[in-house]
């Protein structure tokens, strides 16, 4: 690194941990990374007080910092690039690790594809395992935690920083650190295994200015259902819309969207992995970068296995890893070859209030069925309308959940409280049932009755509040329950199909994605 640039580094550890983080420091070169622990070790689990404390101890002279965790595998060559990188990006976070079924996994798996060498970060949590940040970009980040300390993990604390702050984040293509996986002292062991999306240990620097700045989608495979994240057209910052591949494939003309069945392999994790390279082939059918197909071969592998990894036990994702590595490349070929189609012609729909999040999911969600849909605005705040050929509709639903769906309904409070790590409580008053429905549900049933095959009803079973409650728990971060109501009525198991169970399992983890990572806080939150 010139003169210009000095990088030092932490290891951040917990004394649970033993030796841990001086096997991980011994993985630099002398000197380069210091350990650095929980100052409150027998406080609540979290990575944020060592996450602060490191930022506190960067040395004086220093540019920018490295923090790791102290269960990363190093490349070899990681110093060499990062100093490279930061050269081309001083002004950048850099993020050189990214999980195998998460958002940034996909774009890494984009970035080898295209044949570049970093790659944007998209709207989830910043990977904070082995990041690089500018001093000055560290300190401030100690001042932003300590105004919201108990509020999110330090992950989600940093994405929600790196935005307001304005500060760009870069992921290294491919990653220059693996997770070693020993057991979570942070309450991350119910995710399963969690592992690169493209870790290559041996790759060389060079050539770090070949980025990707402006996705406009990516694709991803996660709990066992092929999403993407597309990119709202001219917003600044940047917004995202979090749909599911298949009908977003389907928006852009795509056809004959089934994978072919593989003996010995479960049909969800075939479809899955086919329709996420599906869609990596299609975004990346024009690129002309120049790629490596060693580090291409390596982010195919990890889709399947991702996509699989909270529901199925190390041993068989290793056996049949491989199996969905060639779906992953028949899939990608597909994509490259794919024929689009002019969109099927159906009724037009007039979506007003469409520049709401709820608004701007109806209309992708509408236009993706094949309508031609008008955008329009109206005078009440926070109301969507929908108009065509047979009425007019207004959406008032407490009972709605998804992007843009209030965080104090009773579904908003559950799920934001697991978010948190907080437990969530039932108060006295909750309705014995609910009847769920969610923004795509709301989109079918308007579809169906534009196109007259419905009234546009939204059928959802019934659901006990603690039922519900112990699903969120489930899906999105185990914490307790306290039914807090004087005398709760007998609970009445919900009568579902088990699509619908597992759909719903899908989209309260799609609700909770989005506050998160798109919406600004409770207080915030989009009402309906």
């Amino acid at each position: 690194m010139t003169d210009r640039f000095v990088l030092s580094g932490s290891v951040l550890t917990h004394p649970s941990r033993g030796e841990a983080a001086i096997r991980t420091a011994a993985q630099a070169p002398p000197g380069a990374l210091t350990v650095v622990t929980d100052p409150e070790p027998t406080g609540p689990p979290t990575a944020v007080r060592t996450m602060v404390a490191a930022c506190e101890s960067i040395p004086a002279g220093s540019t920018h910092h490295l923090v790791v965790q102290d269960d990363m595998l190093l490349a070899p060559g990681l110093f060499d690039r990062a100093r490279a990188a930061i050269a081309a990006m001083p002004g950048a976070a850099l993020a050189l690790f990214s999980l195998w079924d998460s958002r940034n996994g996909g774009a890494v798996r984009l970035g080898a594809l295209a044949g570049v060498r970093w790659v944007r970060a998209v709207n989830e949590y910043t990977p904070c395992a082995a990041l690089i940040l500018p001093s000055a970009v560290a300190a401030g980040y100690v001042g932003y935690v300590r105004q919201r300390w108990d509020a999110w993990p330090e992950d989600i604390l940093m994405h929600q920083y790196l935005r307001a702050a304005g500060v760009p984040c870069f992921v290294s293509v491919p990653n220059l650190a693996e997770h070693d996986d020993p057991p979570s002292i942070a309450g991350n062991a119910f995710r399963g295994p969690r592992r690169s999306a493209c870790y290559r240990p041996h790759d060389r620097p060079g050539q770090e200015d070949r980025r990707l700045d402006a996705l406009p989608a990516v694709p991803f495979f996660k709990n066992g259902v092929a999403q993407c994240v597309v990119r709202v057209p001219h917003a600044d910052p940047p917004r995202w819309l979090h749909l599911e591949t298949e009908p977003y494939l389907s928006g852009l003309g795509a056809r004959q969207l089934t994978a072919p069945r593989v003996r010995g392999l479960d049909p969800v994790a075939v479809q899955g992995t086919w329709l996420t390279a599906y869609a990596l082939g299609v975004l990346t059918r024009d690129a002309n970068g120049e790629v490596d197909r060693g580090v291409a071969a390596e982010a195919l592998r990890t889709i399947g296995a991702g996509g699989i990894s909270n529901s199925t036990p190390p041993q068989v994702i290793r056996e049949v890893q491989d199996q969905l590595a060639g779906v992953a490349e028949r899939g990608l070929l597909a994509g490259h070859e794919a024929e689009l189609l002019p969109r099927r012609t159906k009724p037009e729909i007039t979506v007003e209030g469409a520049e709401s999040t709820l608004g701007e999911h109806l209309v992708q969600a509408l236009t993706d069925r094949g309508h031609p849909v008008t955008a329009s605005t109206v005078d009440e705040r926070d109301t969507v309308v929908v108009r065509h050929a047979g009425g007019r509709l207004r959406l008032d639903d407490r009972e709605l959940y998804g992007p843009g769906c209030p965080a104090d309904s009773v579904i908003g409070k559950l799920v934001w409280a697991s978010l948190r790590g907080k437990p969530m409580r039932i108060p006295d008053g909750a309705p014995a049932v609910l009847r769920p429905r969610h923004v795509w549900d709301l989109a079918e049933a308007v579809s169906s009755a534009v196109d007259g095959h419905g009234a546009g009803g939204i059928e959802s079973p019934e659901i006990s509040v603690p039922e519900l409650a112990e699903i969120i728990a489930q899906v999105v971060r185990p914490v307790p329950i306290h039914d807090e109501r004087a005398c709760p009525p007998p609970a009445t198991p919900v009568l579902a199909s088990p699509r619908w169970k597992a759909e719903f399992r899908y989209r309260l983890h799609h609700f909770a994605q989005w506050l998160a990572y798109e919406s600004e806080g409770a207080g915030a939150a989009t009402s309906t």
